[in-house]
């Protein structure tokens, strides 16, 4: 996986999850720290991190993090930890309360966009989304295209 970093704002992404603004509708995003084991930062750093299947869950007043795959560390040995656990996302009380109404609602869901470093700290960008069914997927892809030929076209005239 290639290593994004965007210097205007500090962040290096160390992982986004592709799929999800393809199968989701974005609603709303949140930017939550996540609560890790030493190998795992250095896993992260290193850039392996995949996202399949990955969601975030409120439970008993916490959000967790499921199905993030994060390879153990190569020099860690003993001290690894079971590379799909569940994470801790750390958010205040009044972002919680306020996804715990909006995740009630019928279809909405959390779901992890990426994953990056901020001053040290590693982050993750959660987004409160809806599923698409399978033709607003299709109405979305042959929109990108339409305007992909538009601006082909515009290029085309200058």
């Amino acid at each position: 996986m290639k290593r994004v970093s965007s210097p205007e704002d500090g962040r290096r992404v160390v992982a986004r999850n592709r799929k999800a603004r393809h199968e989701y509708e974005v609603l709303e995003t949140l930017e939550a720290g996540m609560e890790l084991k030493g190998p795992e930062v250095k896993s992260l750093r290193a850039g392996h991190a995949s996202f399949r299947d990955a969601f975030a869950r409120v439970e008993g007043g916490q959000v967790w993090l499921h199905s993030l795959h994060i390879s153990p560390y190569e020099q860690a040995n003993q001290f690894n930890v079971d590379p799909v656990r569940t994470r801790r996302l750390l958010l205040n009380k009044d972002e919680i309360r306020r996804l715990v109404g909006k995740v009630e609602e019928k279809g909405l869901t959390l779901v992890p966009l990426e994953i990056y470093f901020m001053r040290g700290y590693a982050k993750v960008t959660i987004a409160l989304a809806r599923g698409r069914k399978l033709h607003d997927k299709r109405e979305e892809l042959k929109r990108k295209e339409q305007d992909r030929e538009a601006r082909r076209a515009v290029e085309a005239h200058r």
